[in-house]
């Protein structure tokens, strides 16, 4: 760790030193500064005293302007995106493989499992470079750019004539949808503290368990206009969610607000109030565009530690995206018809949902992370291993709302766990694209779990997603660990070289700006 001059700070300068900036090591875990969006913000009496300063009321007040004008659009924007990613799962109860010549039995059956895992590699390219297009372009700018590439790719996929053609349709839906998950957590990180994040990064996921719970219904309802127009149910499927998702692209450029300082809904007062609050939880790391910034993500183990974290939960997920439909379906004897079992995924994602936001809410309350994530990874293993190892509907259909309600909170924690222990804007953007990224190469590997040849109990597939949840939980704890560890090192050489974080001054401050977490003041959320 580079070693910063100390000084002793006299009761006349302490006088100074507002008390939201005097932090307990035992307040360290997510009150530290961390990442600034503003090039050469410091902590200090001068930039506390420079702008509005809300009470608690009126923070409160802030906060929630924020979230009504942020975050239901961003949620229905994920909607849309997880539901046309996942719908082929849907389809495939309405003939999708017999219309365009998927076989379904014997060593060909495979085609299906090649559709749903082509999206991935696709998505996982785009993402870096989608969240630095962000950066260097503006939010409602890109991602409304994206938003209209997928929803004709959806549409598209309704009026494939064979599976060659719907792989090349998959694939770009892969490439176009891609930047939408990184991009938007990253965004969120431009408006909120770091403990605010995760409860809006779970109110915006929790949008992928309404997309499950919606597209079941949806799925049922345009299933029975299997024929109308010449053409069959899970056509219909993807040419109305794509017209779906078309209408509201129309809008996304003027209903996204790019930063606090352009946002129209606040006032002059509320836009400094928002900057301030970034500038004193973020203190004054590197804001600006620069590759070695990149490279320094790049550079870090914690990021690839999360990343293995993150694909052993994402293949799980999109096992339960793409094939509850089908688990539901041959639970038992297999005595659910496919309208019934697009009915019965909506149950496990209505609590799912539940699960995910008052995770979220309550892992932001107590600044706490890992513990949380190992929690919910045990959830999740015991959800699969009940619905590996019993035959009776009941026990599985149990087994899907355990597995549903310890993967799903996962995702959104897991994001803001990530992205709070890294330093410095454009490398949390490029930190948080890789990990996402990685984590959906999980949608490929979950493909494969469910081939026609396991059905219908699918046992090796279940048996490999309790395999990936439990080195997520390892990992997890792991990293819970060394964090809580590395923060209690850094409490000891602040201890000995007087250095408090609210004791820096703006040179010393100025000095590691460039450092990231690695800075001296920087204390890590575990």
């Amino acid at each position: 760790m580079q070693k910063v001059d100390s000084r002793q700070v006299s009761d006349d300068e302490k006088g100074h030193i507002s008390q939201k900036e005097v932090i307990s090591p035992e307040d360290s875990s997510d009150t530290y500064p961390q990442a600034v969006p503003t090039k050469g913000a410091i902590i200090n009496a001068d930039d506390d005293d420079s702008g509005p300063h809300f009470d608690t009321a009126r923070t409160k007040t802030l906060l929630r302007k924020l979230d009504w004008h942020l975050v239901p659009f961003l949620s229905l924007l994920y909607l849309l995106s997880f539901l046309d990613r996942t719908n082929i799962g849907n389809a495939k109860l309405f003939n999708l493989q017999r219309d365009l010549g998927m076989p379904t039995k014997g060593p060909d059956a495979i085609q299906y499992n090649i559709a749903v895992a082509i999206f991935f590699p696709f998505y996982v390219a785009a993402e870096v470079p989608s969240n630095m297009m962000m950066k260097r372009t503006r939010p409602s700018l890109w991602l409304t750019i994206i938003m209209i590439a997928w929803a004709v790719c959806t549409i598209g996929m309704g009026f494939v004539k064979d599976f060659k053609d719907f792989v090349i349709v998959r694939a770009l839906l892969g490439v176009c949808e891609g930047g939408l998950f990184p991009g938007v957590t990253y965004y969120i990180t431009m408006w909120y503290a770091r403990h605010e994040c995760g409860f809006r990064m779970a109110l915006f996921f929790s949008a992928a368990t309404a997309a499950g719970a919606f597209g079941g219904i949806l799925a049922y309802a345009i299933g029975k206009m299997d024929g109308v127009g010449g053409r069959g149910g899970w056509s219909w499927i993807f040419i109305l969610e794509g017209l779906l998702t078309l209408a509201v692209a129309f809008v996304a450029y003027w209903a996204i607000n790019d930063y606090p300082r352009t946002a129209k809904f606040l006032s002059e007062e509320e836009r400094t109030e928002v900057e301030r609050r970034l500038k004193v939880d973020r203190s004054s790391l590197a804001d600006e565009f620069n590759l070695k910034f990149a490279k320094d993500a790049f550079k870090d183990w914690k990021i690839y530690v999360h990343m293995l974290i993150t694909i052993g939960i994402y293949t799980p997920l999109y096992s339960i995206s793409v094939f509850l439909p089908t688990i539901i379906k041959n639970m038992g004897n297999g005595q659910y018809s496919a309208e019934a079992s697009q009915l019965l995924t909506v149950p496990p994602y209505v609590v799912a949902c539940i699960f995910t936001i008052g995770a979220g809410w309550l892992a932001d309350k107590t600044k706490q992370r890992g513990l949380y994530m190992i929690f919910f990874e045990f959830v999740a293993i015991i959800g699969f291993i009940m619905l590996a190892s019993s035959g009776k509907a009941p026990v599985q259909y149990i087994g899907t709302f355990l597995a549903t309600s310890g993967i799903y909170p996962l995702v959104p924690m897991g994001v803001a766990w990530n992205g709070n222990n890294i330093g410095g804007s454009l490398k949390r953007g490029v930190g948080i694209a890789m990990h996402v990224g990685f984590g959906n190469l999980g949608g490929a590997i979950s493909a494969f779990c469910f081939l026609a040849k396991y059905s219908p109990r699918f046992i090796p597939g279940l048996v490999t997603l309790a395999s990936t949840c439990t080195m997520s939980l390892v990992l997890s704890v792991c990293m819970h660990f060394y964090l809580k560890t590395e923060n209690a090192r850094r409490d000891r050489w602040a201890i000995e070289h007087n250095m408090h974080p609210g004791n820096y001054t703006e040179e010393q401050k100025v000095a590691e700006r460039e450092m990231g977490d690695n800075a001296t003041f920087f204390r890590y959320t575990v």
